[in-house]
């Protein structure tokens, strides 16, 4: 953990202070849907999918009667359309079965609808149920690793170290300043050090000077 990790928060929170989910949905369920397709693809290309998919199919009961290849034409610029469409239908069904057509608000039930694994469920418990929860996606894991506050091999492993390293009531805020900071500075591949104000408590640019 690095030892200027509040440091770093304040100074996130001042860049970001207006940051928040990408995504566009108007309910638990649109925002569920929208996480599943942005696995391996772009919020951007998701809100274009599902500004379309929403007009008529934006309830589990609607969704449902859409066939499975009827949803994967909707979704095919999502990328694994296949696995996506099959894992909507399937929350969908146990949605309306199992918890009375209402997406769960906790992050025990959420895991186990189809398709939710641990950073989908964390997403819609912090920002459909104001849960606390950090949710690491491939910015979240490499500004993390790269700034010192949580390193690990692993998402889990970034996790622990965030849970460990953050006040439990900034990790949903957390999540999103990390996102901003990867997408707007920390880039994967050319990241901007020479411009970042962060750069002197980064463990990753101290370390290549």
């Amino acid at each position: 953990m690095n030892d200027n990790t509040n440091e770093i928060l304040n100074r996130l929170a001042a860049l970001y202070p207006d940051a928040q989910p990408a995504l566009h949905f108007k309910s638990p369920y649109e925002l569920l849907v929208a996480v599943i397709l942005s696995a391996q693809c772009t919020d951007e290309r998701v809100n274009k999918v599902t500004a379309e998919l929403f007009k008529n199919y934006n309830t589990p009961e609607k969704m449902l009667s859409l066939t499975q290849e009827q949803l994967e034409k909707y979704i095919f610029s999502c990328g694994f359309y296949h696995n996506k469409a099959a894992h909507i239908l399937s929350a969908s069904r146990d949605i309306i079965e199992k918890f009375n057509g209402k997406v769960p608000n906790t992050l025990e039930e959420l895991k186990t609808l189809a398709g939710v694994g641990q950073k989908t469920a964390n997403v819609v418990y912090a920002v459909a149920f104001d849960g606390d929860a950090i949710a690491v996606d491939t910015h979240v894991f490499r500004v993390s690793n790269r700034l010192g506050i949580a390193e690990g091999k692993t998402p889990q492993k970034v996790e622990e170290g965030l849970c460990a390293a953050v006040p439990k009531e900034l990790w949903s805020k957390t999540h999103h300043y990390l996102i901003y900071h990867g997408r707007r500075v920390c880039h994967s591949q050319r990241p901007d050090c020479v411009n970042c104000t962060l750069k002197e408590l980064c463990v990753f640019y101290n370390k290549t000077r």
